[in-house]
């Protein structure tokens, strides 16, 4: 069995040409939030992940195995919940209102400017048509938010550092407040 422990995200840094002659492992979601997992990829072969725990695979991703070769994952088709607005009742705006609700549920949801999506619950389905929106079974592959508190940071560059560290002024450190805390006695309503 070929072994993985190292991801290498979105094959950053890696040619398209090997991208594309990189064996594939199609995995659905409750596969890839694991850290720890067996599969069989694109070319038959057993492949064992042990990746850094709380690590979560996503579609694009690249593992590479223990003989150097690359393994792109591929995030298959499952069933979920597809939820968009309706056009003739209501607006965009109900899926803001919707993923508020979801969120608070700590329900696992993807986010798309027209749609949402999350596992099949047949309870949620009901209280997001009662939000008078459109809910469909559907076999896509699902992507949800990592959420404010995952590790790894968000992904993205946007220009500044979000470093927490105290700043300094020559020699003599300038200690920064305590970081917000939410919670009982966070002093407002949420």
């Amino acid at each position: 069995m070929l072994q993985s422990s190292k991801l290498i995200s979105q094959g950053a840094g890696l040619a398209g040409a090997l991208l594309k002659r990189a064996a594939t492992l199609e995995l659905d979601w409750d596969t890839r939030q694991k850290s720890r997992f067996e599969a069989t990829d694109s070319r038959g072969r057993s492949l064992g992940v042990f990746l850094p725990r709380g690590t979560v695979v996503r579609g694009g991703d690249v593992l590479l195995a223990d003989d150097g070769s690359l393994v792109r994952v591929v995030a298959a088709p499952q069933a979920v919940l597809k939820i968009t607005h309706c056009a003739n009742h209501g607006t965009p705006y109900d899926l803001i209102r919707a993923a508020y609700h979801l969120g608070n549920r700590h329900v696992p949801i993807e986010l798309k400017p027209d749609h949402l999506k999350i596992e099949p619950d047949h309870v949620l389905a009901d209280m997001l048509r009662a939000m008078h929106l459109i809910v469909h079974a559907v076999d896509e592959a699902f992507e949800p938010e990592n959420g404010a508190y995952a590790s790894g940071g968000h992904g993205h560059d946007h220009g500044h550092s979000h470093s927490h560290e105290a700043p300094k002024r020559g020699t003599i450190p300038i200690v920064a407040s305590a970081p917000h805390v939410h919670g009982p006695g966070c002093g407002h309503d949420h």
